[in-house]
């Protein structure tokens, strides 16, 4: 009994640091905003393309894989449907970009299933060509984007009161939950997370698992891309560059082991959440960029020795 309720414990840890960091700021930045409406509503708004790519990430590291190109992936994903509305109009501009993060998404999965590649360094060789590419996309310049529809869409517009971002977020969030909970291909990327080999045994396919989480993974940080383009009404080389260290501190912190067959949609969420509050609150206590990162370097240590520990269990 005293070991099952350590467990469960473990399992609620990101919901206590939530409510434990909401409390400190509330506390120590009373007079500076922090609770204002305005302030945490910016919270929620910015931390969406963060939430939407942990969602893609919950899977890939539930079936024992990595991904570290999302990153490039916005920018790559964002420029290219910036290019393409220029030109063609916002349907081919949507379906470009979104195109653009499923193509990556499919050429890293099928190094990793097919070729037998490590997924560490298959994304993080595509990280930094993709990097490139999105640098010499634009020759370093970025590309507004006029379509008023466009950015409603992804951006800056409201539906029912509720801006257009929330509405991706929710909805995200209820379907990554749904399939990862209540369908078999969630139940077979925790088998292969877990133990590939067994999987492979009992008739899973495994390398289809594999390249289907990898281009689930590219997709959706395409949608975080186009996210980015339509609420900042631009898109730049440099969108998604500092995201990966946060996505990554975010799903390990929300409960999804780093090692496989464990992972929370919900965890990730309020992850990102955190996540985003203590970057707002540090920026608030006039922490620097550095600073912050040092913060969120000390986080991901602390949810990977949690996340190791619970694996040996």
């Amino acid at each position: 009994m005293p070991m099952k309720s350590r467990i469960n414990l473990q399992q609620y840890v990101v919901y206590f640091g939530f409510v434990a960091i909401f409390l400190f700021f509330a506390v120590v930045l009373k007079d500076s905003g922090f609770l204002t409406a305005r302030n945490l509503s910016n919270i929620v708004l910015q931390t969406a393309p963060v939430t939407i790519m942990a969602i893609g990430l919950v899977f890939v590291l539930s079936a024992g894989e990595i991904d570290l190109s999302i990153g490039s992936i916005v920018a790559v994903s964002a420029l290219t449907a910036a290019v393409t509305i220029g030109s063609y109009g916002m349907v081919p501009g949507i379906l470009a970009g979104l195109g653009a993060g499923l193509a990556i998404g499919f050429a890293n999965g099928v190094l990793v299933a097919y070729v037998r590649l490590p997924s560490f360094l298959v994304t993080l060789a595509t990280m930094g060509l993709f990097a490139g590419v999105a640098r010499s996309l634009t020759n370093l310049r970025s590309v507004p984007v006029t379509d008023e529809m466009f950015t409603g869409f992804f951006g800056s517009g409201t539906l029912l009161g509720i801006p257009s971002l929330i509405w991706w977020t929710v909805l995200a969030i209820l379907a990554g939950h749904i399939i990862y909970r209540e369908t078999r291909f969630g139940a077979h990327v925790l088998a292969v997370g877990d133990n590939a080999r067994a999987a492979s045994v009992s008739g899973i396919k495994v390398a289809r698992i594999r390249l289907t989480v990898m281009m689930l993974s590219g997709g959706l940080a395409g949608l975080a891309g186009l996210l980015y383009a339509g609420r900042l009404q631009a898109a730049k080389y440099t969108l998604g560059e500092t995201d990966l260290m946060t996505v990554i501190a975010a799903v390990i912190v929300g409960g999804t082991l780093l090692n496989g067959g464990k992972g929370s949609i919900v965890g990730a969420l309020v992850g990102s959440l955190m996540m985003g509050m203590l970057n707002n609150g540090l920026i608030l206590m006039g922490l620097s960029v550095s600073d912050q990162m040092i913060v969120r370097g000390f986080i991901i240590l602390a949810a990977v020795a949690v996340s190791l520990r619970e694996k040996q269990r």
